[in-house]
C-alpha cells in the first residue's frame, strides 16, 4: 500500500484552498500517482528447436509459491486501482481488492474513494460509508496521531457538512485539529499543513453555517497563517486569503479589523496583476463597503469610481451594476440624494422587469427619495419593489430576506410602524429556515423587539428581545455590543412593566457588555448605567442607585465641554436621588447589586420578583 499512500500524499499537498466559501474537499480534482510499480517480468516459456540435441535436458519451470503469487496479484489489484479514473472504475478495483486484501489494508483505499466522491458531491451518503469504513480500519492504534486518521477525520466533517449534520461535522473536524496538532508538537517530518489549512477552513464554513461566525474567524485567521507559511510573499493566494478574511470580517460589522487585510489584498494584487485587473476591482470594490461601514463616505466612493473604471473595461456588465448601486448607496450616505437618484435612474433602465437586481435598484431610489420627504414616490418604488421580491422568496430566500429588512427602515422612517414590524416577521421566517442566518434572525428579532417597545406593545416585545439576545451571543459572543443592546431594551421593558428587580438584572448585564465592548465613557454605556441607576431607584435602594448615578458624572465629566446637558441633568437626578434617600420614604434594606443573569428569561425574572 505504500504507492496508495504516495498518491493519496500528493493529494494531500495539491488540494489546497483559494476561497472561503469553498470547502477542501471539493477544491482540486483528483490527481493519479505518476510512480508506477515496474512491470513484473514473467517466466520465460520453453522455446522449442528444430534441431534435436539428444543430450540437452529439457527444464521444467519451477512453480511459484503462493505467497510470490499472492503478493504479485495484490500489486497487481493495487495496479488497476491506482490507474482508475472514473468513479465506476475505482469501485470495480476496490470490489476486486475486497476479494484479497484483509479490511485494515483496505483502509486508504476507502479514503481515496471517499474522497474522490466528496469531490463529485454527488452521493454524500456513500462519501460517508466509505469515510466511516476507512477510519475503521486506520485508527486501530488510537495511541500515536497519524496523518491518514487526520484526513478521514476531515473528510467525515466535510460530507457531514455537505449533510447539514453540523454538529457531527464540528465534532470531527475538532478531533481531526487535535490529531494535526498532535502531528505538529512531535516534530515527526510530516507535512500536515495542506490537511490543516483544509480542516481549519471547514470549520470556518461549519461554524458560520451555525451562526457562530465570531468562531469562525479565528479558524480563517489560521488559514491565512498556514497560506503565508506555504506561499512566497506577494503570491496570489495570499492575496485572495487576505480578501476572504476581510470578507469575513465584514460580514460581523467589524470594518476596523478589516481594512487591513483589504489594503494587503489590494497590494498584493496590485503589484502581480497590475492596476486593470478584476482581482483588483474586486478588491477595491469590497474596499469601499469597508470605508462605508466606517463611515468615510468619500473614500468610499473614491474606491468604488476606481472599481467601475476597470469592470467596464473587463465588461463585466453584471458587477458594474451591483457597483452602480453600492455607489448610489454611498451618495445616499452623504446626502447626494439628487445624485443618487440620477445614477439609480441610469441603473434601472439596464434591469430586467422582475430581476432582484431592479427590486434592490427601487429599494435603494426608494432610501434616497424618503431622506427627500419624497414619501409618495417613496413608497411607489417599495411597492413594485415588493411584488418582485415576493416571487423569489423560494428562489433566493437570503437576499430577499435582506432586501425586507432595508424595506422596513423606510417604513420605519416614515413613521409606519406596523408596517415595518409584519415585513419583518416576514424577514425572520425566512431566515429562519436557513441555519447559517443564525445572527440575521438575531438582529431582525432584536429590531422587532426594539420596534414592539416602541409602540408600547411591552410584553410582545420581550420573547424577541430575549431571542435575539441567545441568537447573537450565539453567533458574535457573550460581550458584543449588539448583544448590550438588547440587554439595554429588555431592562426598559421591564421597567415599563413595573419589574424594576427584573429591569436592573438587564441593565447590569448590559453595563457589563458595553464596557468591555464599548468603555466605560462611551455614550450608550453611560445610558445604561443611568438606567441602572434608575432601576435601582425605583425599588428604593437608594445607596446604590447613588453609587450608579455618580458613576454617570464621573463618566460624562470625561467628555468634557461637549456634555454639558448631559452632566447638568446628571447631577438632577443625583440631587433628586440624594433627597429621596433621606426623605421620609427612605426605609430601604440594605442590599447589594444583583448578580448577573447568565441566561435571562422571563420565568426566572418572574420568580426574581415573586
Amino acid at each position: 500500500m505504500k504507492k496508495l499512500w504516495h498518491s493519496l500524499s500528493l493529494l494531500a499537498r495539491r488540494r489546497s484552498i483559494s476561497s472561503f466559501s469553498k470547502s477542501y474537499a471539493s477544491d482540486a480534482p483528483f490527481n493519479r500517482c505518476t510512480k508506477t510499480h515496474e512491470l513484473l517480468v514473467r517466466p520465460n516459456k520453453f522455446v522449442t528447436t528444430p534441431f534435436r540435441n539428444m543430450g540437452t535436458l529439457v527444464q521444467k519451470t519451477s512453480p511459484i509459491p503462493s505467497r510470490q503469487r499472492k503478493i504479485m496479484e495484490k500489486s497487481q489489484l493495487e495496479e488497476t486501482f491506482e490507474s482508475a479514473e472514473t468513479t465506476e472504475e475505482m469501485l470495480k478495483a476496490f470490489r476486486n481488492m475486497e476479494e484479497v486484501f484483509d479490511e485494515r489494508e483496505l483502509g486508504l483505499a476507502s479514503l481515496k474513494i471517499g474522497l474522490k466522491l466528496d469531490h463529485e458531491g454527488e452521493d454524500p451518503e456513500k462519501a460517508l460509508s466509505f469515510a466511516n469504513r476507512a477510519l475503521k480500519a486506520l485508527d486501530k492504534d488510537n495511541t500515536s496521531p497519524s496523518l491518514p486518521v487526520a484526513m478521514c477525520l476531515q473528510l467525515l466533517g466535510s460530507v457531514s457538512f455537505r449533510l447539514k449534520r453540523f454538529s457531527d461535522s464540528l465534532g470531527y473536524l475538532n478531533r481531526a485539529n487535535r490529531v494535526l496538532g498532535r502531528l505538529q508538537d512531535e516534530g515527526l517530518g510530516v507535512d500536515v499543513r495542506p490537511v490543516l489549512h483544509a480542516v481549519q477552513l471547514e470549520l470556518a464554513n461549519v461554524k458560520n453555517a451555525m451562526g457562530r461566525r465570531e468562531e469562525a474567524l479565528e479558524n480563517l485567521r489560521k488559514c491565512l497563517e498556514i497560506k503565508e507559511m506555504t506561499f512566497e510573499e506577494g503570491s496570489g493566494e495570499l492575496g485572495k486569503a487576505n480578501r476572504d478574511l476581510a470578507e469575513a470580517y465584514v460580514a460581523v460589522l467589524h470594518f476596523k479589523e478589516a481594512l487591513p487585510f483589504c489594503l494587503k489584498a489590494l497590494d498584493i494584487h496590485t503589484k502581480g496583476l497590475g492596476q486593470n485587473s478584476v482581482e483588483v476591482a474586486h478588491d477595491r470594490k469590497l474596499l469601499g463597503i469597508v470605508y462605508s461601514g466606517l463611515e468615510e463616505h468619500e473614500k468610499a466612493l473614491e474606491q468604488n469610481v476606481l472599481a467601475q473604471r476597470i469592470l467596464k473595461n473587463w465588461n463585466l456588465s453584471a458587477d458594474l451594476l451591483r457597483a452602480e448601486i453600492d455607489a448610489a448607496n454611498m451618495m445616499i450616505a452623504l446626502g447626494r440624494y439628487d445624485e443618487a437618484v440620477g445614477t439609480l435612474n441610469g441603473v434601472v433602465h439596464q434591469t430586467e422587469k422582475d430581476s432582484e437586481t431592479r427590486a434592490l435598484v427601487l429599494v435603494s431610489m426608494a432610501k434616497a427619495l424618503c431622506n427627500q420627504e419624497k414619501f409618495a414616490e417613496c413608497k411607489r418604488c417599495l411597492v413594485v419593489s415588493l411584488g418582485i421580491l415576493e416571487k423569489r422568496e423560494r428562489i433566493s430566500p437570503v437576499e430577499v430576506a435582506e432586501a425586507y429588512s432595508e424595506i422596513s427602515m423606510q417604513y420605519e422612517t416614515m413613521n409606519e410602524f406596523e408596517t415595518a414590524i409584519l415585513l419583518l416577521k416576514r424577514t425572520l421566517a425566512l431566515l429562519e429556515k436557513q441555519p447559517q442566518e443564525q445572527h440575521s434572525e438575531g438582529s431582525v428579532s432584536a429590531r422587532i423587539g426594539w420596534l414592539l417597545l416602541l409602540t408600547g406593545k411591552v410584553q410582545q416585545a420581550i420573547p424577541y428581545l430575549e431571542s435575539a439576545a441567545e441568537r447573537l451571543k450565539d453567533s458574535f459572543g457573550p460581550k458584543h455590543f449588539g448583544v448590550g443592546y438588547i440587554y439595554n431594551n429588555l431592562g426598559a421593558a421591564y421597567l415599563e412593566l413595573d419589574r424594576p428587580q427584573s429591569a436592573a438584572q438587564m441593565f447590569a448585564v448590559a453595563k457589563d457588555i458595553m464596557d468591555v465592548s464599548l468603555g466605560s465613557h462611551h455614550a450608550d454605556t453611560i445610558e445604561a448605567c443611568q438606567n441602572l441607576s434608575k432601576s435601582y431607584g425605583e425599588m428604593g435602594s437608594y445607596a446604590l442607585a447613588i453609587e450608579f448615578q455618580q458613576q454617570v458624572i464621573d463618566a460624562w465629566e470625561s467628555h468634557g465641554a461637549t456634555a454639558e446637558d448631559e452632566l447638568r441633568e446628571a447631577h438632577r437626578l443625583l440631587e433628586q436621588l440624594k433627597k429621596k434617600a433621606h426623605g421620609p420614604s427612605a426605609n430601604e434594606l440594605p442590599m447589594k447589586a444583583l448578580p448577573l443573569g447568565k441566561t435571562p428569561a422571563t420565568s426566572r425574572n418572574s420568580k426574581l420578583e415573586s
